[in-house]
């Protein structure tokens, strides 16, 4: 039934994945799908905020990134389980669509947490990739 599924995974919050990767292996597996593990490192936004960072501070954040991400995968994922680790830089929700676009996933997994004040005003990401995602979206909550 799925092929390729998307896990989106924030290296920085166990909630984002805590109950999500459970899920997105079990579906792997039972589907023999690949899993694709990404992260999203975010830009600066302005250009005058990237002034106050030394030189190459990007670069060698989504080096660590893909680093970090690797280690996870290795310790996370069972043996025999065709994964790949993705590193993408930009707003969330935009990265997010993007790998799902560009490796034809079939579905999208993602991890969410009990909505706060900012959230209802803002959005968030889950509930942007899911309103605008070309591909099935499952959202596990924590």
């Amino acid at each position: 039934m799925y092929k390729n599924i998307l896990l989106a995974i924030d290296l920085g919050h166990d909630e984002s994945w805590a109950k999500a990767l459970p899920t997105a292996v079990e579906y792997a597996q039972k589907f023999g799908s690949a899993l694709h593990l990404v992260t999203v490192v975010p830009d600066f936004g302005m250009s005058i905020v990237g002034s106050f960072f030394p030189e190459n501070f990007e670069e060698k954040a989504i080096h660590e990134a893909g680093e970090k991400l690797q280690a996870f995968a290795d310790a996370h994922l069972p043996d025999g389980l065709e994964a790949h680790c993705h590193v993408a830089h930009g707003k969330s929700y935009d990265e997010i669509l993007a790998a799902a676009k560009k490796l034809d996933a079939d579905l999208i997994v993602m991890g969410s947490h009990q909505p706060g004040a900012e959230t209802y005003l803002l959005g968030s990401t889950a509930a942007h990739v899911t309103r605008f995602a070309r591909c099935s979206v499952l959202v596990v909550r924590g």
